[in-house]
């Protein structure tokens, strides 16, 4: 479009000084841009890296024990986001958010995909492996995946060979090199995905993984010492949290292994000026008080963005959420999605023609993201504009049913838990964790800086300012002077609920 308008441009220019002169010759001009655009067009590739549970123990975000240097050089030479969210603090759930750009309670995708559990997204839902794939694009998923289904989140290759369940990093990174390198004619899309740092060898804690170094060949073994581990506020500081705390560093040093090596990669085949790489996590730690809730441990995340020709080392405050990421990716590659009807064409034999000339609810329409390009932001100059974002976590498993909407307004956050009459839940492995077991066992009023009666029994609404009150313990909803606030975000959520087809939405009118 650019090259059009400067076309067209120089030609009403020649038009007007030599009128009739030069018409034929523009006009020839004209028409070898054209045949040679294509070519002339850049390569824009993408790689989006989720972390399994990693909150913010990385030396970029300024955690003085993790050893990170790939994450770092990767923060270095790109954008890191401070103020980045996801959506649902679940893995399932959240990883549906990143790859279509929509809340999972529109998506149909409340929860985990695999096992009893069975939540999956509606089929007629557009995905961004689906979307860059009908563009042209290669795409491949390595790591973990957790999507479902899976014709509807389609890559056309999957390289998990050696990985270890995506615990060994290096080797994914082997993996990618090895297919950017299989066919380098069309622009690719890899979504690399390790298993770490989560919780593993079963639901009681890490060491299963974490203490065997042939495990995973190629990667380095990083230990660390209890007594050196920076205990967050959220953390109960004792023995069994210490412990659990050094190992789920040691984990990371796994994963950051393997981004360094994926760096590399692009460096060695040639695709580091012309790749769009984001970093993120899906969720927060795998504790009690971060993962599953909407606290900011367990929702305000890394997110670092490098963006070819964008500045190096810029940290931006734009509050962005993971339902922007898959309209930022096509933002950055120039792709629009093809216009769909909302339920699948088999379904529609017959009646298709009828309802879209009648514009009917089957009707063939542009496809719309909640969430929005934050590209702009990634220099660092439009962050003023990104001052907002919601959230919603329905489901971790099937049995722990704990609907959440939340709303972060710049310095505050308003929480509307649906089913606050139900005592908070607990994921599996977060219950069976020797750090939660150690506080049951012991009776201990506190975790962490939070009383536990405070953690399982919430009112129905919060409101927090998390600039006086970063650990969420004061709530300002039951306070006179902060009522307006509290009903204008209330009105917001509402209003965000009944746009993005939130079937919880009726419980405002209903409960």
């Amino acid at each position: 479009m650019f090259r059009v308008f400067t076309s067209v441009s120089r030609l009403t220019l020649v038009l007007f000084s030599f009128p009739g002169v030069l018409l034929l010759a523009v006009s020839s001009n004209l028409s070898a841009q054209e045949k040679t655009s294509a070519k002339e067009q850049p390569r824009r590739n993408v790689v989006v890296i989720v972390a399994d549970d990693l909150g913010m123990q990385l030396g970029c975000y300024g955690d003085t024990v993790a050893r990170t240097p790939g994450v770092d050089r990767l923060a270095a030479h790109g954008t890191r986001f401070t103020r980045a969210f996801c959506t649902t603090a679940s893995c399932s759930a959240s990883r549906s958010v990143l790859m279509t750009g929509q809340f999972n309670h529109t998506t149909g995708h409340f929860g985990h995909a695999h096992g009893y559990n069975h939540f999956s997204t509606y089929e007629s839902v557009p995905t961004l492996p689906a979307i860059l794939g009908d563009a042209g694009y290669r795409t491949c998923s390595i790591g973990k995946y957790h999507l479902a289904p899976d014709y509807v989140y389609f890559f056309q290759d999957y390289r998990n060979d050696g990985t270890s369940g995506a615990r060994n990093s290096v080797v994914m990174a082997a993996n990618a090199k090895e297919w950017i390198l299989e066919d380098d004619t069309k622009p690719f899309f890899l979504y690399w995905c390790s298993s770490d740092p989560h919780r593993g060898g079963g639901p009681g804690g890490f060491a299963n993984f974490n203490n065997d170094p042939k495990h995973y060949p190629g990667v380095e073994t990083v230990r660390f010492r209890p007594e050196d581990i920076p205990m967050p506020s959220w953390l109960p500081d004792n023995e069994e949290a210490r412990s659990e705390m050094a190992e789920y560093y040691q984990a990371i040093t796994r994963f950051d292994q393997g981004v360094d090596h994926l760096l590399n990669a692009l460096v060695e085949t040639g695709h580091w000026d012309d790749t769009l790489v984001m970093l993120l996590s899906d969720n927060g730690p795998p504790f009690p008080a971060a993962k599953t809730t909407l606290y900011q441990a367990g929702m305000n995340l890394p997110l670092i963005v490098r963006n070819p020709g964008q500045p190096e080392g810029v940290v931006s405050s734009a509050m962005v959420s993971w339902v922007d990421i898959t309209p930022t990716v096509l933002d950055y590659c120039g792709v629009t999605p093809k216009p769909r009807s909302p339920i699948r064409p088999a379904e529609n034999k017959g009646r298709a023609d009828q309802s879209a000339s009648a514009g009917g609810r089957n009707a063939v329409r542009p496809v719309k993201f909640a969430g929005r390009s934050f590209l702009d932001a990634v220099d660092g100059r439009h962050d003023d504009e990104f001052r907002e974002v919601f959230a919603s976590h329905t489901f971790h498993e099937i049995t722990t049913y704990y609907p959440m909407r939340v709303v972060v307004e710049d310095n505050y956050k308003y929480i509307f838990n649906v089913a606050h009459q139900l005592p908070y839940p607990f994921a599996s492995d977060l219950y069976a964790s020797p750090t939660w077991q150690g506080v049951l066992k012991r009776e201990e009023p506190m975790y962490g800086v939070r009383p536990v009666y405070q953690y399982l029994h919430r009112p129905r609404h919060e409101l927090y300012d998390l600039v006086s009150d970063p650990d969420e313990l004061v709530n300002l909803a039951t306070q006179p002077e902060f009522a307006e606030r509290l009903s204008r975000m209330q009105k917001k959520v509402q209003e965000w609920q009944k746009s993005t087809r939130d079937p919880w939405a009726s419980k405002w009118e209903y409960e």
